[in-house]
């Protein structure tokens, strides 16, 4: 700019050097408001969700479709919302037994295949009914029914997932059999272990077998 200032007009005494760096400035400030650079905005990678097999993501699929149906009608169902999400969390953590190895999906699909499905139709109901937009008897008492039942679920959501984990409190008390019986033969604890001739006894008895078996080093065939 400064160059073409000096082409068209006069450079002599010190204001013509002066007057020429303030236009220069002024078309620098001009030209910088009106002309914006050029600013790509980069997305953030998605990375894809892990797969757990075919039947685990179905798993996994529907409890996400049951918790995106339940907000949505909770959002629309007076009094509703903090039930229904209470039942999509429990949902959640029943579809992410899934994710482990031994797990009953089947058992789990059956309970989502009625459970969630009946939930999603009350749901739609409570909202179809809070769309009349009047307090009538049969509306109030449907109104009662479905918010009551929705606890009752609640409680019987809680206990499907406990239910869940019943062959691996199974594991978890023999390994603390085991345990218990390694101390006492070792000399290690004071504590009463489980009766000998009990069931107890020999549960822990059998799995401290298959541990002692786990604990033999393998040989090396080519050492043999």
């Amino acid at each position: 700019m400064f160059a073409l200032y000096a082409l068209l007009a006069p450079l002599y005494t010190l204001w013509h050097f002066l007057l020429a760096a303030l236009v220069t400035a002024a078309a620098w400030l001009i030209a910088d408001a009106l002309i914006k650079p050029a600013v790509e905005y980069v997305a953030d990678p998605v990375e894809p969700e892990p797969s757990y097999g075919e039947e685990a993501d179905a798993i996994l699929a529907r409890a996400r479709q049951f918790r995106a149906h339940t907000a949505a009608c909770g959002a629309s169902a007076d009094g509703a919302a903090e039930k229904l999400a209470a039942l999509a969390d429990i949902s959640d953590k029943i579809a992410g037994k899934a994710k482990e190895p031994l797990t009953d999906l089947a058992r789990i699909r059956r309970f989502q295949g009625y459970y969630l499905a009946t939930t999603e139709k009350l749901a739609d109901a409570l909202v179809r009914l809070d769309a009349q937009g009047v307090e009538g008897e049969n509306i109030a008492d449907a109104r009662r029914r479905i918010l009551a039942l929705l606890d009752t679920e609640q409680e019987a959501f809680v206990r499907f997932l406990d239910g869940l984990f019943g062959a691996e409190a199974m594991d978890i008390e023999s390994e603390i059999q085991v345990m218990h019986m390694r101390m006492q033969a070792e000399g290690l604890s004071a504590q009463d272990g489980p009766d000998a001739g009990s069931a107890e006894y020999a549960a822990a008895e059998n799995a401290m077998r298959r541990a002692a078996q786990t604990d033999k080093p393998e040989t090396d065939p080519k050492r043999s």
